[in-house]
């Protein structure tokens, strides 16, 4: 296992992601690490995404072939070398200097996709400079549509292989942890010096990132913001900016503006799947906005078969939420996603260390998949399917019979035609 030079001693000991998790919680700000680490309401989902995934029993099976673990897919026309990605997650940058810039860094060399958020703190112009290839973009509908025009063509011009459009956010979900700690409901004087005790409370931080991390803007959304930066009140931002009255049909204008594959993100429902299906998406990611949006409703592991029955065959279907080691992923890999990405695993590793953290980090869920499938008699991600589960434990809200629905994955991807 590879570690970047640059790990710190802390984190070279981590061995799993919650051990990150603790890191991250040590160094830095409340504000910022409820942010990464709360959910919407009661955290009901939050909790269900962890809960529902792990009670997925796995199928252990002997005396297979497995000398040679073949941990690469191909999802969209590219080559992943390991079946996740580093999802998009607002205001990335500020959990270690240029922390989008590292993170994208980390993923190249691991050979695995990166995309960045419309509301990172590093812009994309400046996280392409820094790497040799391009990553995809994550997009939210704001009101002025004259911006998400610019957006999309500066995207198509970085080359962006995908365009990741996230719709289960029309307005903010209500994050109590998020008020609590300042990041949102407190503007002004008041609001900016509870961060301010907040950032000198962890002195490697303040220096490391709010010292020597500037500027603290949102870089994507700059031209948005005139003299503010945005972190004046998050949340209140994106409820003042974001747009609530994006239906299907601004998928057809998304389309006119972006000639690459587009993946639907926030999807748990089959009708939603089929709707996207037939807007002309090229996938969905299953996703419950990590818990932070509606509280209550269904874990990604739970609402994850049901789209895969719904499209699988016709759309690449992704998944997202409650990925807390390599085996979470081998387990959403067995119920039919095609690749997952990770949020708060590389969110976390990225605090706790920058780019080394998420380096290791990928390294301990590359180590931590090639048993899984090792153990399962399993020696292609191709060859992961239903027949790889057994019974879900008695206290999984997820339908038992998992294994009648689908078997191992027979086709890669759709892949879509090149842009023209």
């Amino acid at each position: 296992m590879t570690r970047s030079p640059s790990l710190r001693p802390s984190a070279a000991r981590a061995v799993a992601i919650s051990d990150f998790r603790d890191l991250a919680r040590r160094r830095l700000p409340r504000f910022l690490f409820d942010y990464i680490d709360g959910g919407s309401f009661d955290e009901l989902t939050l909790r269900r995404n962890t809960s529902d995934l792990q009670a997925i029993a796995l199928r252990q099976r002997v005396l297979k072939d497995v000398s040679r673990i073949d941990l690469s897919t191909d999802v969209l026309g590219q080559r992943w070398e390991l079946p996740v990605g580093l999802g998009p997650i607002g205001l990335a940058g500020l959990n270690a200097r240029r922390g989008e810039v590292q993170a994208a860094r980390a993923a190249e060399m691991a050979g695995v996709p990166f995309c960045l958020s419309t509301v990172s703190a590093c812009s994309l112009a400046e996280v392409r400079a820094s790497v040799a290839k391009p990553f995809w973009f994550q997009l939210y509908m704001v009101r002025d549509r004259g911006f998400v025009r610019d957006m999309l063509h500066q995207a198509a011009d970085a080359g962006c292989p995908v365009l990741l459009f996230t719709v289960d956010m029309p307005v903010p979900g209500t994050r109590h942890r998020d008020r609590r700690s300042g990041l949102s409901g407190a503007s002004g004087l008041a609001g900016s010096l509870r961060r301010l005790a907040q950032a000198l409370a962890r002195p490697s931080w303040a220096c490391d990132v709010g010292l020597r991390g500037r500027p603290h803007t949102l870089g994507n959304v700059a031209p948005l913001l005139g003299r503010r930066t945005g972190m004046e009140d998050f949340l209140a931002w994106t409820r003042d900016n974001f747009d609530p009255s994006v239906t299907w049909r601004d998928i057809d204008w998304v389309r006119e503006n972006w000639r690459g594959p587009l993946v639907i993100k926030g999807i748990l429902d089959p009708e939603d799947a089929r709707l996207a299906q037939q807007a002309g998406a090229d996938g969905v990611l299953v996703s419950n906005h990590g818990g932070r949006q509606l509280d209550g409703v269904r874990s990604t592991a739970e609402a994850l078969p049901a789209v895969v029955d719904a499209v699988g065959d016709r759309l690449c279907v992704l998944a997202d939420g409650g990925v807390r080691s390599g085996l979470d992923v081998v387990r959403l890999l067995a119920l039919g996603a095609r690749g997952v990405l990770l949020g708060r695993a590389w969110a976390f590793a990225l605090a706790a260390a920058g780019q080394g953290g998420v380096s290791h980090m990928l390294d301990l869920m590359r180590a931590e998949m090639q048993v899984a499938l090792a153990l399962t008699g399993t020696a292609r991600i191709a060859d992961l399917g239903a027949d790889s589960l057994d019974r879900p434990l008695e206290r999984s809200r997820i339908t038992p019979d998992l294994r009648s629905s689908r078997g191992p994955t027979s086709s890669p991807c759709p892949i879509p035609a090149p842009p023209s």
